[in-house]
């Protein structure tokens, strides 16, 4: 089809001038203004209908049949709106038949029928087209143009200068028309748009239209790629099985997959497995049987049979029952840590009185370094079971603990699974490490699939995703290890029994240090350790000035590094025949280590006043924590600095508070914070402190610079304080009296409540102190200030505090309160 030029025909008055002109029906095609179509006549009655118009002007009336299918139209079966068109050129055939070439030149509508007899003659109303020019015309105008575009990227029939070509009119009327000759629309869509006289209106219905056509083409190309893709896939599938089955043929190989089946039979016939598996494992390789060997789901099958041969169902290791020879090891590998060992031990002993016994489930808190995880591969040797370990730090997809479905590509068990075919039997201490450090995303929730694995009642049958089998993990022993608890969803710590390490005293580093790491590390740098002499005054300095942990691995790299100087040394001079021993002394490790990188907690010089010495714990061990109170002129302000939390602001209102309460029995103002600003501050003001245990500290403080009395520098204390001045207990009692210890403290103030926790602490710490238990804060003042036996700080006086010499020994304590990598004042 061919469009004339965009040059628009003059408009005739408006509601147009009547036509009286022949009528040439039209069969599946509608013409529109500005089209030129060629037409092939063959009735005689449209033949006629020609001939007529090229003895007048040549103007005839081009309107479509409603039924394609009639060969002899009536009235009623022509649409009554055409295309008032001219016959440009006509053509007689051989056959009869005749070819026009008409233009369209505007639209009109048949008013009545003159004639029938020969042809059609009728009278005809042009249509005028109202003028439009709005910015809704302007806005359609655009949108038609990059719609039309759109289709014509998709279509691929239409050439680039006809979109040009569409896009040159300026006219909406001639652009909608001319957009319609390319558009793959219905016949009566065409003559609803030749109807349409509006051009919004017009262009409207064609917008409409064109983004369904879009849409159609769209689905039509997703449809052939994919069929196409399919096709290719299959094609290359088939021409190169039909290649394997030629070259398997040539070579007589057709027989080895026959063998590798059977060789599955008979490893499945040996292998003891649960009846369950056993039936999965005859359906699997009965279909295997049945594939195509170069098929992916063959390999798939293949895989997941392999999987259920490889896995230990009831291979197990004997455990050794012997109670000595488990302790003697379990003391070969750690120092310390009583609690986790007695707890094997009677593990063991159970187990040698009981046939079956579900294995425990047990979780080992402490800070980095303490030896959690050394100490679950001891607990394996201790026992003779084999160790495996998996790391759940970072895991946060449900599929690495229950394995992914079959249905995935790539699908595999989960890390449990895996890790128990890596261990060859049923029975091995299986250590659950970072168990606090697992996360949470759209994947799921691996500490919820964890639930099942820990839950000594449920993980009898636990159930693997890509397995999808029973398997039983009730004779696995899990250790699991962690940092800190909060961290541990509350089901999932239910299910374990918490067993804390704490760091590590002085005294029980210098121990592992003497005993292991020193004898490692001499060894690992090439040393004899006939030579080396490490002093017991070294290996405190290098624990009190160059490492601030509560386990041994900074201590273990500043041992490591003091052997790799020595060795250094060593070659340096030529010496390595001779038997002169290697000195490290407290006097020159410096030469080793270099400047001291943390400070050593000291008691204060002298007696202050307002300077009060309180403890603290954190997780490399306990600290002094000094604590100034300064009172100046003002308007009743309380000033609080050295980066405290919200515990310990609570604690320093609530001990001002109650000094208020006894201002007249300590003899002072009752309205003495209106006039003065009160300034507590802790030293340190980088490192964070928080806990509920430094109230007692806090009053001391305030009351000693309130009175002017100052506070005995040889004294410490530790304990919470409430409004009615109740001393409450606190937590890291062991770890706060080693570091008074370290400060050459003499007097140590502690709750009453805590005097049980006395026992954990060696007997020749204890024998060092004066240590003081109380109930009341008046017994605390009494004993911290220094007081003038002429003046009185009570009348009357509370009754002197009860003196402890010798507590008693017992095990460790942890700190249950706080787990904060500040101080916990």
């Amino acid at each position: 089809m061919l469009f004339t030029s965009n040059k628009s025909r003059p408009q005739t008055p408006s509601g147009g001038p009547r036509l009286q002109l022949p009528l040439l029906p039209l069969r599946d095609v509608v013409v529109f203004p500005h089209m030129v179509v060629p037409l092939f006549v063959g009735r005689e009655k449209s033949i006629k209908a020609l001939e007529h118009a090229m003895t007048l002007d040549k103007s005839i009336f081009l309107c479509t049949q409603k039924e394609a299918k009639v060969d002899e139209p009536q009235e009623q079966d022509i649409h009554t709106t055409g295309t008032i068109g001219v016959v440009l050129q006509l053509l007689r055939l051989p056959d009869g038949t005749v070819k026009a070439l008409v233009e369209g030149r505007n639209r009109g509508r048949i008013d009545s029928f003159i004639s029938t007899q020969d042809f059609f003659y009728v009278e005809v109303e042009s249509m005028v087209e109202p003028e439009e020019n709005t910015l809704e015309t302007e806005a359609l105008v655009r949108s038609l143009n990059s719609t039309f575009e759109a289709y014509a990227k998709i279509n691929k029939k239409i050439p680039a200068e006809v979109i040009a070509t569409v896009a040159s009119n300026k006219n909406p009327s001639q652009l909608c028309d001319a957009m319609i000759s390319h558009l793959s629309l219905k016949l009566e869509d065409r003559q609803t748009l030749l109807s349409l006289v509006s051009p919004i209106a017009r262009m409207e219905t064609l917008y409409e239209l064109m983004r369904s056509e879009i849409e159609v083409l769209q689905i039509e190309q997703r449809i052939k790629n994919r069929v196409k893709k399919q096709m290719e896939k299959t094609q290359k599938e088939y021409y190169l099985n039909e290649q394997m089955r030629a070259i398997q043929k040539e070579m007589g190989d057709t027989d080895d997959i026959k063998n590798e089946i059977n060789e599955l039979e008979e490893r499945a016939k040996k292998r003891r497995l649960t009846k369950e598996a056993h039936e999965k494992l005859r359906h699997e390789i009965k279909k295997l049987k049945m594939m195509s060997p170069m098929s992916a789901e063959a390999t798939v099958v293949r895989n997941y049979i392999d999987w259920i041969l490889a896995l230990p169902w009831h291979e197990k290791t004997r455990s050794n029952l012997n109670i000595e020879r488990a302790e003697k090891i379990l003391d070969e590998d750690h120092f310390g840590l009583e609690k986790p060992k007695e707890r094997i031990l009677e593990y063991l002993a159970v187990q040698s009185l009981v046939k079956r016994n579900k294995g425990p489930i047990l979780c080992l808190v402490g800070p980095p370094g303490v030896g959690k995880t050394s100490l679950a591969r001891s607990i394996a040797r201790a026992l003779g079971r084999n160790f495996v370990r998996l790391s759940l730090g970072g895991v946060r997809d449900e599929a690495e603990i229950r394995g992914h479905r079959r249905t995935y590509i790539g699908a595999m068990p989960g890390k449990i699974i895996q890790s128990l075919k890596k261990a060859k039997t049923s029975n091995p201490v299986f250590c659950l490490d970072e168990v606090d450090k697992m996360s949470t995303d759209f994947r799921g929730d691996p500490s919820a699939a964890l639930l099942e694995v820990l839950d000594p009642e449920q993980n009898c049958r636990f159930g693997d995703h890509y397995l999808d089998l029973d398997y039983d993990l009730s004779e696995v022993m899990f250790i699991t290890t962690a940092n800190s608890l909060h961290t541990i969803p509350g089901p999932l710590k239910d299910r374990m029994e918490i067993i804390r390490i704490p760091g590590y005293t002085e005294d029980e580093k210098l121990n592992i240090a003497k005993n292991f790491l020193i004898k490692k590390q001499v060894t690992a740098n090439g040393l004899s350790p006939e030579r080396v002499d490490l002093s017991d005054a070294a290996v405190l300095t290098a624990i009190r000035r160059y490492t601030s942990e509560a386990g041994v691995r900074g201590l273990e790299r500043e041992i490591a590094s003091i052997c790799r100087k020595l060795a250094r040394e060593l070659v340096r001079s030529n010496d390595q025949g001779s038997s002169t021993k290697l000195k490290v002394s407290g006097k020159n490790i410096g030469q080793y280590l270099g400047i001291p990188k943390f400070r050593y907690g000291k008691a204060e010089e002298e007696d202050e006043v307002g300077l009060v010495t309180g403890l603290a714990w954190t997780e490399v061990g306990g600290e002094i924590l000094t604590t100034e109170v300064l009172v100046m002129p003002g308007k009743g302000n309380l000033i609080l600095t050295g980066k405290l939390g919200d515990v310990m602001k609570e604690s320093a209102r609530a001990a001002l508070s109650y000094v208020r309460s006894i201002s007249v029995k300590l003899g002072l103002d009752p309205d003495f914070y209106r006039k003065q600003d009160i300034h507590i501050h802790l030293p340190e003001g980088a490192i964070p402190k928080d806990g509920p245990s430094a109230g007692i500290t806090l009053v001391t403080g305030l009351v000693s610079a309130l009175t002017r009395r100052k506070a005995r520098r040889d004294v410490a204390m530790t304990g919470e304080v409430t409004l009615r001045g109740r001393v409450l207990p606190i937590g890291g009692l062991k770890e706060k009296v080693m570091a008074a210890h370290r400060g050459e403290l003499k007097t140590l103030i502690i709750p009453q409540e805590n005097e049980k926790d006395l026992k954990e602490i060696p007997d020749r710490i204890l024998k060092a102190f004066t240590i003081l238990c109380v109930k009341q804060v008046d017994e605390v003042l009494l004993n911290a200030l220094v007081i003038d036996p002429e003046a009185p700080l009570f009348l009357p006086a509370p009754s002197e505090a009860r003196e402890l010499p010798e507590p008693i020994i017992v095990s460790p304590a942890v700190n249950p309160a706080v787990d904060n990598p500040g101080l916990d004042a």
